[in-house]
């Protein structure tokens, strides 16, 4: 089965094609695909204008899908199935893929589906060379969601804890427009801890003993207040790679021990990483030390899935059309949409 998978959620434009009878060590299945970023179009405003992002999906969905047709050498007749990031989201830019792809279905006479977004993070790293089995514990850290889910199937999830305010993505583009970064804030905050002493200021961790919840908008008010109480925070680079250093390692360890703590919780030995933040090398390496310890292993979607891509959604979608899951004509999207409401497969 060929499936389709457009992922439209925000500010990528990801199209990708995934071939169940095409699956080696190599590419796990996807023969193609092909990924728009906006990053520079938002950058001027330091973050993510939804309109602007809907209007410029609506430009690159047509040429992209061409592309990406010219690049798996196949046409769009020999697609069997269409799946489409149904929420959560931007409901613009939710609309734009979800109407090209239904539409695009309906022409061509083959099913589509809706898929949730967490959804396809959750199961990007299956796609890597070693999948990790179920059951296992899923930390899903991005722009716009930080979730610990207990996953023992597909469509089997319960939430452990997520994000009661801002998210850790959010966190670091907020952090990195105080400190005067250009957008996205996550690999520019990266960047210039690389030279400061992540022990240099203490932060806070918001709600650490408290559950599995997290909250990182006390963490970006106190970031403010540092950066505005500390001589020197705006134009000593040395000060700046501090303070960078100092906010990283505080979302680094609140991270880390809730994944800790959400295992043990859970009984369970494996955790899968996904999301953009998941790329933060200083992540992976806590990670590996801590699990370490608990004799536990950490998998992640290969690099190319960890950011919003259509990849991650031609396969989850794919895992619900062969069990015969399917959408009616019917176009609509759910821009806050609970994982665990989805059905087991």
């Amino acid at each position: 089965m060929k499936v389709l998978g457009l992922e439209t959620s925000c500010d990528e434009t990801g199209l990708a094609i995934f071939d169940s009878e095409q699956i080696t060590s190599d590419n796990q299945g996807l023969i193609g695909q092909v990924l728009y970023s906006q990053i520079e179009l938002h950058a001027t405003y330091g973050g993510v204008v939804p309109e602007l992002a809907s209007r410029d999906h609506i430009r690159k969905l047509v040429p992209l899908f061409n592309e990406l047709l010219e690049q798996c050498q196949i046409s769009k007749s020999e697609i069997d199935a269409i799946a489409y990031t149904k929420g959560p989201g931007l409901i613009g830019a939710l609309m734009t893929g979800a109407l090209f792809g239904r539409s695009l279905a309906y022409g061509l006479g083959i099913p589509a589906i809706g898929v949730h977004h967490m959804e396809g993070h959750l199961l990007a790293p299956l796609m890597s060379a070693n999948p990790p089995a179920f059951p296992f514990v899923s930390l899903l850290v991005s722009g716009g969601h930080t979730l610990l889910v207990a996953a023992r199937g597909v469509g089997q999830y319960e939430i452990l804890g997520e994000s009661i305010d801002d998210a850790a993505g959010e966190c670091f583009d907020k952090a990195a427009k105080m400190l005067n970064l250009p957008y996205p804030g996550g690999p520019n905050v990266a960047k210039l801890a690389e030279t400061g002493n992540p022990n240099a200021y203490e932060l806070p961790r918001p709600m650490l003993h408290k559950g599995l919840d997290f909250s990182f908008s006390g963490m970006k008010t106190a970031v403010h207040n540092l950066i505005k109480d500390t001589e020197g925070s705006g134009d000593d680079p040395k000060i700046r790679a501090d303070i960078a250093a100092s906010f990283q390692y505080a979302v680094v360890d609140t991270l880390v021990k809730k994944c800790v703590k959400a295992l043990k919780q859970a009984q369970m030995k494996r955790l899968v990483i996904a999301g953009g933040v998941s790329a933060n090398s200083q992540l992976r390496q806590q990670l590996a030390d801590e699990l370490d310890k608990i004799n536990a292993t950490v998998h992640y979607a290969p690099p190319a899935l960890c950011t919003d891509n259509g990849a991650m959604i031609a396969f989850a979608g794919y895992q619900r059309l062969q069990a015969g899951q399917c959408d009616d004509l019917a176009v609509s999207c759910v821009p806050r949409w609970n994982i665990d409401e989805l059905p087991a497969v």
